[in-house]
């Protein structure tokens, strides 16, 4: 098993039902995801952002859970669909 670990930045968007995610953006390393979730959270139309992390095994789909590196602004209080 080859174990690779992805770094992402997700905004945050308004949605009739309240916040929505947008589109994810992956990065090079966790201080990448965290520099690209902050300049995201800033954007207009953008009510927060989030710099997460996981790892797993691409060839087989197996990937833990998500960890939260930081947060931007406004996000949802439940992130375990990341």
């Amino acid at each position: 098993m080859t174990e690779v670990t992805y770094y992402v930045a997700l905004p945050f968007i308004a949605a009739d039902d309240g916040i929505a995610a947008g589109e994810a953006t992956e990065c090079f390393s966790a201080n990448a995801a965290v520099m690209r979730a902050e300049v995201l959270s800033r954007k207009p139309g953008i009510l927060g952002a989030v710099a997460f992390r996981r790892s797993g095994d691409p060839a087989t789909g197996d990937f833990g859970d998500a960890t939260v590196i930081r947060k931007f602004g406004e996000v949802p209080d439940d992130l375990s669909a990341l």
